[in-house]
């Protein structure tokens, strides 16, 4: 497992959503800023809370081109509970394999049971890691006023 660091070409990633789609990380991005969070799900307050956080700042994300996907070890029907009861609306990723993304992306995985821990990416346009926020628990995540920050600094 190898952690993700500025500059590095993030991986691709096949994201099954709820419409019956993949999502090809980071190729779904198609030349803007994208946001890649990794969490346990809709059993984790914290997690679901950076969600909705998420969520709340998507006509800024919008109007400084960056898109969002999330992803879990969540099935499908814990996901789309979680995307109607708090009205998500970027792609949310259901079915993570917790070992398959860890040794893609480093992210860490707790161990009973395997859930992926929270972790964050800021890729730029050409689909490299502009910062990655690497957490052992549901504390330490990225914040939707650092991304817009962030993306404004390199824009």
């Amino acid at each position: 497992m190898a952690l993700l660091h500025q500059g590095d070409q993030f991986p691709s990633l096949k994201v099954p959503v709820l419409d019956g789609a993949t999502v090809a990380v980071p190729d779904m991005f198609a030349g803007r800023y994208g946001v890649v969070l990794f969490g346990r799900g809709g059993s984790c307050r914290s997690c679901v809370e950076q969600l909705r956080a998420f969520q709340r700042s998507s006509a800024r994300f919008e109007k400084n081109r960056i898109a969002v996907v999330a992803w879990s070890a969540d099935d499908q029907t814990q996901t789309a509970s979680l995307v109607s009861k708090y009205g998500l609306t970027f792609p949310i990723g259901y079915g993570a394999d917790p070992t398959a993304v860890s040794e893609a992306t480093g992210a860490f995985v707790s161990v009973d049971p395997p859930q992926l821990q929270s972790t964050a990416f800021v890729v730029d346009p050409s689909g490299r890691v502009l910062l990655s926020l690497y957490s052992c628990g549901a504390f330490g995540q990225l914040l939707p006023d650092d991304v817009i920050e962030l993306v404004r600094e390199h824009g």
